[in-house]
């Protein structure tokens, strides 16, 4: 379809006279107008037959053009006369030959538009789409068979053209090459809008399928190529094989009709999928603002209890206190009144006995006070009866308040969290101490019965930390026992590990903190070309283990469970890195390194480094010690079986 002129050192001519130069540009002219040399490639690339080295292969119209009449018009030394007179007559012959035939396709293509609404849309063509080329030129190698050029080159020389084929694969035989290729387009629109201008282009070119199939005329030289039909499908040669294998028959029709269905299958899904959502939503809300409201009848009813029992113990203390307050202040009163009455008796006994001496009268009077001051003894005596039995009504008083304390503080205690033994021992020996000094102070009046039970008060107290001293013993030696259990065990699953470590059974070993790669590949592969995305993967999947074993990155936040007041380490989806790794590469490669942290936090926080442990395959979590046993007995088993 034409060649390349490289004009050789031999050729240069930098004398050449005008009249030189024009005879040699018409030459140049009629060569060109022939057709021997190559110009148009396409109805919209064109490339300069005398600068075949230059970086830009083709042009559009209009760039050639310009680039011919700049070197034809050049003044420099280093262009010669004869490449001017060239690119001259390529100036000439663009704009008398072939202006006509570049502004042919731009008028068409205004009248007819996409060249996809312009073709029969009910002719059946192979999906995906793929072009036809035949008559590649061939070589016969030393052992007989033919060769030919890679399909890589006209792909290459496609894709310059405009074409944008994806592949284009020459088709061989058992005597080698065949001369024939299948040039592979993508499966969209696009893809067909350029095997319709690639089927166009040799049409017009003269080189179509129509001009292949002409039995008569002068020999077939160059390529000629169409778009792939119903006929070269069903076809018996090489190329109607390759085409059933490849492809399937559709038109333009059913594929628009199967495009359609499937966008409104989509739609429908998404649309249900939305609707599934907005419902699951709606649920969910009603059943946070039952909870919200539950949680809160629930605060306001034990913040009103919490209030009420405040009140009702501040008002039995202020009672309790005020009558034992009244008690003892008429208890002093009394108490010093007596005191009084009973030094004036005294007295007054003293002067009764001075005035016996000295008549009858006197000693009448005498007896009569005497008689007297003996009922006012009794009364006395009845009143201290009377002050005992108020003093034992205020050790029962007492008595009371410390039972209705116990009971409140017992109460208190029910309604807090249940403590263990330990702290219950210590507990009634606390409240042992306080009854002992209770009744000390109370026993300071020298009540035989109150001394007895503060000796036995206090016999119970030493029993009780003499049960507390064994009871931390016992624990000391079953926590000393616990460890050499635990560390037996330990040395146990570590040799398990080992042994199960190549085995693929249902109880298996992980390793924690290890990084998953399919997520990464998976993003990288939708992110990037399928050529570099391994070796792009590998500098990800590194830095992200130099990440986890940095001891100064600590991605973690702590936080408080809800009703419980421990807290605990969770992900700060905050952090810096992890925000960057799930806008670029998405929520896989985010969950992996997520997870990965998480393992390395609860199994080797300090080392930061993987670990390997017993594993559930199964059921995806952390195996017992008797799960691996009882796997190995199984697989013991079934060996001394075989």
């Amino acid at each position: 379809m034409g060649s390349t002129v490289v004009l050789s050192s031999d050729e240069e001519d930098s004398d050449m006279s005008e009249s030189e130069m024009e005879e040699h540009a018409d030459k140049i002219y009629l060569t060109l107008k022939s057709g021997k040399l190559k110009v148009k490639l396409s109805p919209q690339a064109f490339t300069c037959p005398y600068c075949p080295n230059k970086k830009k292969p083709s042009f559009q119209f209009k760039d050639l053009l310009q680039h011919a009449s700049g070197v034809g018009n050049s003044n420099s030394e280093k262009r010669t006369s004869k490449e001017k007179a060239s690119h001259l007559a390529l100036v000439k012959y663009l704009q008398e030959d072939l202006a006509d035939s570049e502004a042919e396709p731009s008028s068409k293509r205004q009248k007819t538009g996409d060249p996809i609404q312009d073709c029969d849309q009910d002719e059946k063509l192979v999906c995906p789409w793929k072009g036809v080329v035949v008559n590649i030129p061939t070589r016969k190698t030393q052992d007989g068979r033919s060769a030919g050029e890679s399909g890589s080159k006209l792909r290459d020389e496609y894709i310059q053209r405009g074409f944008n084929p994806t592949r284009v694969r020459p088709l061989w035989n058992h005597w080698g090459f065949s001369g024939t290729a299948i040039v592979d387009f993508n499966r969209d629109w696009n893809g067909l809008h350029n095997a319709l201008l690639f089927d166009k282009a040799y049409q017009v070119d003269g080189h179509g399928k129509k001009d292949w199939l002409k039995k008569d005329g002068p020999p077939k030289t160059g390529l000629y190529a169409w778009i792939a039909r119903a006929d070269d499908y069903n076809g018996s040669t090489l190329i109607g094989e390759d085409l059933r294998k490849k492809g399937d028959l559709k038109t333009i029709a059913e594929v628009t009709e199967e495009e359609a269905r499937k966008q409104q299958k989509l739609v429908q899904n998404l649309t249900q999928l939305v609707e599934d959502k907005k419902k699951g939503v709606k649920e969910f809300e009603e059943l946070c603002s039952v909870k919200s409201r539950e949680l809160k009848e629930r605060l306001e009813e034990k913040e009103k209890s919490l209030q009420k029992h405040n009140r009702e113990l501040n008002a039995i203390q202020e009672r309790t206190m005020g009558h034992v307050n009244k008690i003892f202040a008429d208890h002093e009163r009394l108490k010093m009144k007596l005191e009084l009455e009973k030094k004036k008796l005294e007295l007054k006994g003293i002067e009764l006995a001075k005035r016996e001496a000295h008549n009858e009268t006197e000693r009448k009077n005498l007896s009569e006070d005497l008689q007297q001051n003996a009922s006012k003894n009794s009364s006395l005596e009845l009143a201290s009866m009377e002050q005992q039995k108020a003093d034992e009504e205020v050790k029962k008083l007492a008595e009371y308040q410390r039972r209705q304390k116990e009971e409140l503080h017992e109460k208190i205690i029910r309604l807090e969290r249940q403590r263990d033994q330990k702290q219950a021992i210590e507990l009634e020996i606390e409240q042992l101490k306080g009854e002992l000094n209770v009744k000390k102070h109370m026993g300071s009046d020298g009540d035989a019965e109150i001394v007895k039970e503060v000796e036995e008060i206090y016999k119970g107290l030493t029993e009780k930390e003499e049960e507390l001293a064994d009871l931390d013993k016992f624990n000391q030696t079953l926590i000393l026992r616990e460890r050499r259990t635990n560390d037996e065990l330990q040395e146990a699953r570590k040799e398990l590990v080992n042994i199960m470590k190549e085995w693929k059974l249902s109880i298996g070993v992980k390793r924690m903190g290890e990084l998953v790669t399919k997520p990464f590949m998976d993003a990288l592969q939708q992110k990037y070309c399928q050529q570099d995305v391994e070796d792009r993967a590998i500098d990800v999947l590194q830095l992200w283990e130099d990440y986890l074993k940095d001891p100064d990155w600590h991605p973690f936040k702590r936080i408080k469970l809800e009703n419980q007041e421990r807290e605990v380490e969770v992900i700060d989806e905050r952090d810096e890195k992890l925000r960057e790794l799930k806008e670029d590469l998405g929520d896989g490669p985010y969950n992996a390194v997520t997870r990965a942290l998480l393992e390395i936090n609860e199994y080797n926080p300090s080392g930061r480094y993987i670990t390997t442990e017993l594993w559930n395959l199964k059921e995806d979590r952390k195996a017992t010690l008797e799960e691996g046993v009882t796997c190995l007995l199984d697989q013991w088993d079934k060996s001394k079986r075989r």
